[in-house]
C-alpha cells in the first residue's frame, strides 16, 4: 500500500510539473511576441498570411497549455479525445510556418541577424522537427512518460521565434542561432533536472528528444551552406525580389525610419 501511495504522488506531482512546464512554454512567447508589439516592431498591418500564422501558432500555445491543465485536473478521457486535434494541427503549423517563410524570404524580409538561407532552413527544420517529435509522442500516447516528455521536447522545437524576441540576437552575430538554440534548450534540461531529483534517472524519452533536437540545429548549419541549400532558396525565391539577395550574406541592419514626407 505505501509503495502506490508513493507512485500516485509522484505520479501527481509529475502532472503538476508539467502543467507549469508548460506554462512557463506560453509565458515565453507571450513575453517574447508581446514585448516586440509594445515596442510597436509589430503591427496589425501585416499580410494576412502573417495574421493566420500568428492565429494558429499562439492557438497551438494555447492549446498546448489547456491539453496540460486537462491531465493536471485529472480529466485524462478529455485530454486523450482532443489529441488527435492537436495532430492534425502540428500538420496546419508546418503548412503555415513553411509558407509563412517562404513568403519572407521571397520578399526579401528575412531577419538581418541571420543570413536569408539560413532562415528559410531554420525554419522549415523547426517546424517539421516539432511535428516529427509530437506524432511520436502521439503514437506513444498509451506510454504516458514517454509521450509527455517528448510533447514538451516538440514545443521546445518552435521556441527559438519566441527566445529570438528576447535575447538581443544582433549582438552575438554570427552565432544568434546558437544562442538562441541554447536558451531553448533550457526547457529540456529543466525536465532532466525534475527527473533526476524526482525519480533518480533521467528518463530516456528527454535524451531521444534532446538528441533530435540538437540533430535539427547540426542540420541547420550543415544545409543552409551546402549546394542545397543554396539550391533550395533559389527555388523559394525564383521571380521575386527575393532572389536578388544573396543567401549567403548578411542582410544590412536596419537604419533610422525615413520621416514622412
Amino acid at each position: 500500500m505505501a509503495t502506490i501511495a508513493t507512485a500516485q504522488v509522484t505520479a501527481g506531482d509529475d502532472r503538476r510539473f508539467f502543467f507549469v512546464f508548460s506554462a512557463a512554454m506560453a509565458v515565453t512567447n507571450v513575453v517574447g511576441f508581446g514585448t516586440q508589439f509594445a515596442l510597436g516592431r509589430s503591427s496589425f498591418s501585416a499580410p494576412p498570411l502573417v495574421h493566420l500564422h500568428a492565429l494558429v501558432f499562439s492557438g497551438w500555445v494555447g492549446f498546448f497549455v489547456l491539453q496540460a491543465w486537462l491531465v493536471a485536473d485529472g480529466r485524462v478521457g478529455r485530454h486523450r479525445r482532443l489529441g488527435w486535434l492537436g495532430a492534425g494541427w502540428a500538420a496546419l503549423m508546418v503548412i503555415v510556418g513553411i509558407t509563412a517563410t517562404v513568403m519572407m524570404v521571397r520578399a526579401g524580409h528575412a531577419p538581418f541577424f541571420f543570413v536569408p538561407g539560413y532562415f528559410l532552413v531554420m525554419n522549415a527544420l523547426g517546424v517539421m522537427t516539432f511535428a516529427g517529435l509530437l506524432w511520436w509522442a502521439i503514437a506513444l500516447r498509451r506510454r504516458t512518460q514517454w509521450h509527455r516528455r517528448l510533447v514538451m521536447c516538440a514545443m521546445t522545437a518552435i521556441m527559438g521565434p519566441a527566445f529570438g524576441r528576447i535575447f538581443p540576437a544582433p549582438l552575438v552575430i554570427p552565432w544568434a542561432s546558437w544562442c538562441i538554440f541554447a536558451c531553448m534548450m533550457l526547457f529540456p534540461i529543466i525536465g532532466m533536472i525534475h527527473d533526476r531529483r524526482r525519480h533518480h534517472r533521467v528518463h530516456p524519452a528527454w535524451w531521444s528528444g534532446v538528441t533530435m533536437l540538437i540533430g535539427m540545429q547540426v542540420t541547420m548549419d550543415v544545409v543552409a551552406v551546402t549546394p542545397l541549400g543554396a539550391a533550395l532558396y533559389a527555388a523559394a525565391t525564383r521571380g521575386s525580389p527575393g532572389a536578388a539577395v544573396p543567401p549567403f550574406a548578411y542582410p544590412p541592419f536596419p537604419g533610422p525610419a525615413t520621416p514622412a514626407t
